[in-house]
């Protein structure tokens, strides 16, 4: 197991990690505003650190104050989704989405858009109209130019990254696009470069990512990046206006750290592309989906040692622009509702308290302020 094979890197972080924890009160909600804090750190070498945001949960003041004094950049979890946008064709619902907006304006923060194309979380009447036949694949391919440029268009100045497409390749070895995607199997692999076209169209100053779990190494072959770095290869060749690459950097500690996550994500950016950790976080076995206590002791050793890896392998690659964690507290996290038995996956306990995974950003983000150069 793992943890066993970390427990001599856990008796090296504990003393740090626990010093800098209790610094930043771990009793309770607390935040930072200080020049200790996530945002201000990162800030000194020109890199921007985000969070996933449930913009409704603003309504907490403990919530918002974490939200907006650690991180510069904030991501909508579902609300720019095609699915909560239009429930109801030709209907917009745009307030989640415009809610995200006017608070990272009022805490001078970027926004990354997320997500344009993805076969998942679509409305239920663009996938009824096509299982039925009401909605040709000549239609959909309409519907989606439209749904791409409304969208762009409406955020169109206030978006400095989107997330044009998401998770096309399987996890397969050797990988490749799916071809039973809902995407691909009703339009073609081409409806991908389309995308970005149309997002460029709507508005031209955005940064259009690709963006993907598993493809720097996280699925221990290296396959999937092999497929999607091959794939982003022939987007520019064609000329389609793609910035980056962004990987999701959901990670496990009974897996280990993977160790290409750096020359994976360099290559990207050998390419003239700008790369950037979108979705981070680290999970482990817990107690209960509700108190998400992890079950081995070492798993509170290995999680901000995973967290710091992944930080420095960003921080590695002077083109890697952004980190983001897919949400700070663990009451919010997608994982219980995906891996039963998991969670703890966050930056932030589930009362909000900090984790010594923040304290170990902390401290990595501090040390590379130290004679750093700037970032690309």
């Amino acid at each position: 197991m793992r943890f066993h094979r970390l427990a001599a890197v856990g008796v090296a972080l504990a003393t740090a990690v626990t010093a800098a924890v209790a610094g930043s009160g771990a009793a309770g909600a607390s935040s930072d505003k200080s020049s200790d804090s996530l945002r201000a750190l990162a800030s000194r070498i020109d890199l921007r650190v985000g969070t996933a945001v449930v913009p409704f949960d603003l309504d907490n003041p403990d919530y918002a104050k974490i939200a907006a004094d650690q991180f510069s950049v904030v991501t909508p979890g579902n609300e720019m989704k095609w699915q909560v946008v239009e429930p109801t064709q030709g209907t917009y619902d745009w307030s989640g989405g415009d809610r995200l907006v006017q608070f990272a304006r009022q805490n001078h923060q970027l926004v990354r858009g997320h997500v344009l194309l993805w076969h998942n979380q679509l409305p239920d009447w663009l996938t009824a109209g096509v299982a039925d036949g009401s909605i040709s694949n000549a239609q959909l391919r309409d519907l989606l130019h439209k749904h791409v440029t409304d969208e762009v268009t409406h955020f169109k100045g206030q978006i400095w990254q989107w997330d044009v497409a998401n998770e096309f390749f399987t996890d397969s070895s050797p990988s490749q696009l799916n071809p039973n995607d809902f995407w691909i199997s009703h339009l073609g692999t081409g409806v991908i470069a389309d995308a970005f076209r149309w997002a460029h169209e709507a508005d031209p100053k955005a940064l259009l990512f690709y963006n993907d779990y598993n493809i720097a190494g996280e699925d221990g072959t290296n396959a999937k990046s092999d497929a999607a770095y091959a794939f982003v290869q022939q987007l520019i060749a064609q000329g389609v206006p793609i910035n980056g690459v962004g990987d999701q950097g959901h990670l496990d500690t009974q897996y280990g750290f993977p160790t290409q996550m750096t020359n994976d994500l360099q290559r990207f950016a050998d390419l003239g592309l700008k790369t950037a950790i979108t979705e981070a976080d680290v999970r482990t076995f817990v107690d209960a989906p509700a108190t998400q206590v992890p079950t081995d002791h070492l798993a509170t050793f290995a999680q901000p040692y995973e967290y710091s890896q992944m930080l420095q392998a960003c921080l590695a690659v002077k083109q890697c622009i952004s980190f983001t964690v897919w949400g700070f507290g663990d009451a919010d996290s997608w994982i219980p509702s995906w891996f039963k038995t998991e969670g703890y996956a966050n930056l932030y306990d589930v009362n909000l308290a900090p984790k010594p995974a923040l304290a170990a950003l902390q401290q990595d983000l501090t040390l590379a302020a130290h004679g750093a150069e700037r970032r690309r």
